[in-house]
């Protein structure tokens, strides 16, 4: 990307985030209680405070302007801010020439300036500071008539040409009124530019609607307007200025657990509102995204570049914060009861982006295992990986049983962790298994099933969880409050997580049971009949002191063969069936896989394409109906409840 597209791209961000600052504005801005402090304080008597339906326009106006500005073309939207910023340059010339006159009243002094030093000073600072505003203003507007933007100067000419003092005063009122006559008539002028913007805007929005529909629409504006970007630097300057503003104020040092307070209240005061709340889901979606590519990084180096996954891109994250906060009602809460409801929302947002992180190391480390790479940094970087993944979530589930009562809704909630660190725990295991089978140059007996142990007592664990997630919703949905997204919440965790996860499960058990059994019913080889085949086992390429014999008449291992059926109801040489069809324990045909592919990964295969993720966010957002319960801080006295 060339750097004039670069500066473009970040144009069209920042000159956006003062309208989504300004929407945020109007949004807390109560109408009614600011007029109720206006008619209580000296103002009451204003006639620009007399009118309450006026400023209720007004406030509506200002959302309009809010959202042209918004979606402005990016060329309007960098004329009308140099515009603004000849305005404000325009009156800082005239602050400037206010300034100097009012000096030189308060000294008295009408004589030449060349004779007094103080008068020379005071005209010199103001003479350049005049020059340099007529100049910002002309190179700003593109224009070589700088006698336009010099009216601020008729005061100091006056004061050169020694006329007297009470004449300058009148002479800095005319050059204000002046430069007030050009911008209205510069306004007058390009009065109908909004409505031909307006017309055309209209009419190629028609146009696309027309042709493409409406959703093409929404794709588009969302792709020029950069809303996850604008969002996310609307959010991280608003928390910015929260922090500044906090310490700014205090002059003592912090400790650490103030601030975490401080960062957890901070947070909670920049997501007081729906578009604050917005630029958080973003916010966290891109750190998401960062920490992820981070790991990818680290695990494979530019290579994890070339094969980019769409389901690793921070928005499960996003989503998760989004959905947890409107089902908890977020906003409406008060800063300290919102604080701690982060506090346990961030968690499941972290152990989300942690379960990411197992499934993008999990394969590799998998395939480094069953792999003869005998490069010590791939290995270390894979096994430092899966150690922090270990150790992470555990002392972040310990971390928040220290602050909160151990209960059913937070076992629930710290379940996540306690099952990542389980399944790394099992993924250590079979790398250690594969590692060494490698040393040992032969295969392991039966190391398969100790594959499908150590998998299925961790999906074992995963499914008993989302079950009592599931009955936790139910009953909250039946002797508690019933929401229609709490319910539909329910229906799509039911089927995804304990549904599929179930029949996933039991096909997988039958088809094992039915491939042993097969095994079990073919004829074993006897050594006769093994000296007269004198061939290699065409799955593994490995010699034979014993095999089955398929009722083909051909020869395998009876373990390669087993590992064979799991996936396929064929002779892996003339494809012939090997087993009845069965309604339930039919599977249906793939691709046969090529005789020297790794038998483990074949096992594997079918369960890591159909399976759902291991913690699914889904069943995360069932936390909304534990943490609805009252918490109660460890450390102290207040009684915190989603429900206030």
């Amino acid at each position: 990307m060339a750097v004039k597209d670069r500066v473009e791209a970040v144009l069209n961000v920042g000159l956006r985030v003062p309208s989504i600052m300004l929407l945020d504005v109007l949004y807390r801005w109560d109408v009614s209680s600011f007029f109720q402090k206006i008619q209580r304080s000296s103002l009451s008597n204003n006639p620009l405070f007399q009118y309450k339906y006026l400023a209720l326009y007004l406030h509506y106006v200002g959302y309009i302007l809010s959202l042209v500005l918004l979606t402005l073309p990016r060329q309007h939207l960098v004329k009308l801010y140099l515009y603004v910023l000849t305005a404000l340059l325009l009156f800082a010339g005239h602050q400037v020439s206010r300034d100097y006159v009012r000096s030189e009243l308060e000294s008295g002094y009408e004589g030449s300036v060349y004779l007094e030093p103080l008068s020379m000073n005071r005209f010199t600072t103001a003479l350049i500071s005049q020059l340099v505003v007529c100049t910002l203003c002309s190179c700003v507007m593109q224009t070589k008539r700088i006698w336009l933007f010099s009216a601020h100067l008729l005061p100091l000419v006056a004061r050169l040409c020694l006329i007297p003092l009470e004449t300058i005063v009148f002479i800095n009122k005319f050059s204000m009124i002046f430069t007030g006559l050009e911008v209205i008539y510069f306004l007058a002028s390009n009065l109908l530019v909004p409505y031909n913007l307006a017309k055309t805007a209209y009419r190629e929005l028609a146009q696309v609607v027309e042709v493409y529909g409406l959703l093409a629409l929404g794709m588009s504006l969302w792709n020029q307007l950069v809303l996850p970007v604008l969002f996310m630097c609307f959010w991280l300057l608003l928390f910015a200025l929260q922090i500044y503003s906090y310490f700014s104020t205090r002059d003592q040092p912090t400790s650490r657990e103030r601030l975490l307070f401080l960062f957890l209240t901070s947070i909670a005061e920049c997501c007081s509102t729906p578009y604050s709340l917005l630029g958080l889901v973003f916010t966290v979606s891109f750190i998401a995204l960062g920490v992820l590519t981070l790991c990818k990084f680290y695990l494979q180096g530019y290579r994890a570049f070339m094969n980019d996954n769409t389901m690793h891109r921070g928005m499960t994250e996003g989503i998760t914060l989004l959905i947890l906060a409107v089902q908890t009602g977020l906003i409406e809460l008060q800063v300290i009861h919102r604080a701690f409801l982060l506090s346990i929302i961030l968690f499941i947002v972290v152990a989300s982006i942690l379960q990411s992180m197992l499934e993008i190391a999990d394969p590799i480390v998998l395939a480094l295992g069953a792999s003869r790479d005998k490069s010590l940094w791939k290995h270390f970087r894979a096994v430092s990986l899966c150690l922090f993944l270990l150790i992470f979530p555990a002392y972040m589930a310990y971390m928040i049983c220290q602050f909160f009562h151990m209960d059913f809704w937070l076992l629930i909630i710290i379940s996540s962790s306690i099952l990542t660190s389980l399944q790394v725990l099992g993924t250590l295991l079979i790398y250690i298994l594969f590692m060494v089978e490698e040393f040992r140059k032969a295969p392991v007996e039966n190391m398969d099933e100790v594959i499908y142990c150590v998998n299925g007592t961790y999906r074992l664990l995963e499914f008993l969880v989302a079950v009592c997630v599931v009955c936790y919703g139910v009953s909250e949905t039946v002797f508690g409050e019933w929401s229609v997204m709490g319910s539909t919440i329910i229906l799509v965790h039911s089927y995804y997580n304990v549904w599929l996860r179930a029949q996933l499960g039991w096909q997988s058990f039958l088809l094992r049971r039915d491939a042993v059994n097969k095994i079990k019913s073919l004829p074993t080889a006897s050594n006769t009949q093994l000296e007269q085949y004198n061939d290699i086992c065409a799955i593994c390429y490995q010699d034979m002191n014993s095999a089955v014999i398929t009722p083909c008449s051909h020869f395998f291992h009876a373990g390669c063969l087993k590992k064979w059926l799991y996936v396929q109801e064929t002779c892996p040489l003339c494809h012939s069936q090997l087993k009845s069809q069965s309604p339930t324990t039919t599977v249906p045909n793939q691709d046969v896989p090529a005789a020297n592919q790794n038998p483990a990964g074949q096992e594997e295969a079918p369960a890591n394409k159909n399976s759902p993720k291991c913690v699914s966010m889904l069943s995360l957002t069932f936390m909304p109906a534990m943490i609805s319960f009252p918490i109660q801080h460890k450390k102290g006295k207040a009684v915190i409840s989603s429900q206030n």
